[in-house]
C-alpha cells in the first residue's frame, strides 16, 4: 500500500522574504513566476523480510546509507537504513531562480531492521517518511550527510541533521536524535541541537536526556569564551516515539 505526500510550494511571503534577506539577485517579478513545483511522490511499503539491506529496497529507490549494531540486546547485529527514492522527475533543473541546480527532491526512508538470528534474515521493524524531510527550498543545504547521518551507538540510532542556508537565512544548526527500542516501539531518549547565528556570532546548544528528564541548555558567541549554562528537569511527559517528531528540522522538544 503506498501512501502520497504532496510537495510544499513556497508562499509569496516566504519567497518576499528570501529576495530581502539577500536570497539572489533575480527580479521580484521573476522569481515569484518561478516558484517551485515539487512534485507528488508516493511512498512504497517496504518488504517485511530481506536476507541483506539490499532486500529492504524497492525498485526505483537506493540504498544510500546503513549502520549496523545490536538494536534489540540480543547479541546479534541489526540495521539502520535509509533509503532514497531515485526518479529523475523529483531533480528539476534549469529553473529560473533556483539556487543550486540541478536540485535533488527526492524522498528519503528511514528504516530498522533486526535479524531474527545470527546468519538469518532480518525482520522489518518500522519505516519512516517524515524525519528526514523532503528538500523543498534550493536554497538550503541537503539536511542529510550520508557519511554521518545515521549511526548505532550504545544500542541505540542516532539521526543527525544539519540546516544551512546559502542566502536568506543566517542561523545554522544540527540537530541529533537518538532512539533506543523498548516495548516494541522505537523511544526518543536523545535530543542535542547546536545553534549558530552566522550575523551575530551567538551560540545556543540544547541537549535533553529524555530518560532522566533532565534539560541543558548553554549560551555564548564564538568572540568569547564565556559561557552561560541553564540546567532544570523536565516534567513527566508522554514517551514520543520516531513517528511522533514528525519533520526533524522543524521539532519543538518544548512543545
Amino acid at each position: 500500500m503506498n501512501s502520497v505526500q504532496r510537495g510544499k510550494e513556497p508562499s509569496f511571503k516566504a519567497v518576499l522574504l528570501w529576495l530581502i534577506l539577500g536570497g539572489g539577485i533575480l527580479s521580484a517579478t521573476g522569481a515569484l513566476a518561478q516558484d517551485l513545483v515539487i512534485p507528488d511522490v508516493s511512498y512504497p511499503s517496504l518488504p517485511k523480510k530481506a536476507a541483506s539491506a539490499d532486500g529492504f529496497v524497492p525498485s526505483g529507490w537506493v540504498l544510500e546509507a546503513q549502520a549496523s549494531g545490536d538494536l534489540n540486546q540480543d547479541g546479534v547485529d541489526d540495521l539502520a537504513l535509509v533509503i532514497r527514492q531515485n526518479d529523475p522527475a523529483n531533480v528539476l533543473r534549469d529553473i529560473e531562480g533556483l539556487s543550486e541546480d540541478p536540485f535533488d527532491t527526492n524522498p528519503r526512508i528511514i528504516a530498522v531492521a533486526f535479524r531474527v538470528q545470527s546468519g538469518g534474515d532480518y525482520a522489518l521493524q518500522f519505516e519512516n517518511h517524515t524525519l528526514i524531510p523532503r528538500r523543498t527550498n534550493s536554497s538550503a543545504e541537503d539536511p542529510f550527510d550520508k557519511d554521518d547521518g545515521i549511526a548505532v551507538a550504545r544500542g541505540a540510532v542516532k539521526v543527525r541533521l544539519r540546516w544551512f542556508m546559502s542566502a536568506g537565512g543566517w542561523e545554522t544548526f544540527t540537530v541529533v536524535y537518538t532512539f533506543r527500542h523498548k516495548s516494541g516501539m522505537f523511544e526518543l531518549i536523545g535530543y542535542d541541537r547546536d545553534e549558530l547565528h552566522r550575523g551575530s556570532g551567538a551560540t545556543k546548544a540544547v541537549s535533553i536526556n529524555y530518560l532522566t528528564r533532565k534539560l541543558e541548555v548553554t549560551t555564548g558567541s564564538i568572540e568569547h569564551n564565556a559561557m552561560k549554562v541553564r540546567r532544570k528537569s523536565l516534567p513527566q511527559r508522554p514517551v514520543l516515539t520516531i513517528d511522533d517528531i514528525g519533520d526533524g528540522l522543524e521539532f519543538d522538544p518544548g512543545r
